[in-house]
């Protein structure tokens, strides 16, 4: 071929989504399915295919993470509950300094 109908074909590149991907390096992990054979299936180059599996290795770590451990929802919740602490100790000491200044309104006898 000619540069200039290199130039003319004009290559169209694949964007996988994350299930697509998943689903290839599943097949390779479980299914025994060897990287040649899925790179000429899916026209992907192996140094593609094994960066997926390099990412997939990097972030092993977040999938085999414990679910009870520190969720979103738990931070927030724990943050809540302190910051209901806060307010109800605040809540006693505002309690506790307008019972002293009605007190001493009394005392001195204003009105």
């Amino acid at each position: 071929m000619s540069r200039t109908k290199k130039k003319q074909q004009k290559r169209t590149r694949r964007h996988y989504t994350p299930e697509q991907k998943a689903a290839l390096l599943q097949r390779h992990i479980t299914d025994k399915v060897p990287i040649s054979e899925i790179c000429n299936e899916e026209r992907l180059r192996p140094s593609v295919f094994y960066g997926l599996l390099k990412t997939l290795l990097a972030n092993a770590h977040l999938a085999l993470a414990s679910p009870r451990g520190t969720s979103p929802e738990k931070k927030l919740q724990e943050k809540v509950e302190a910051l209901e602490a806060r307010i109800q100790k605040k809540d006693g000491v505002i309690a506790e300094v307008t019972g002293e200044f009605v007190r001493l309104k009394k005392e001195l006898g204003e009105p």
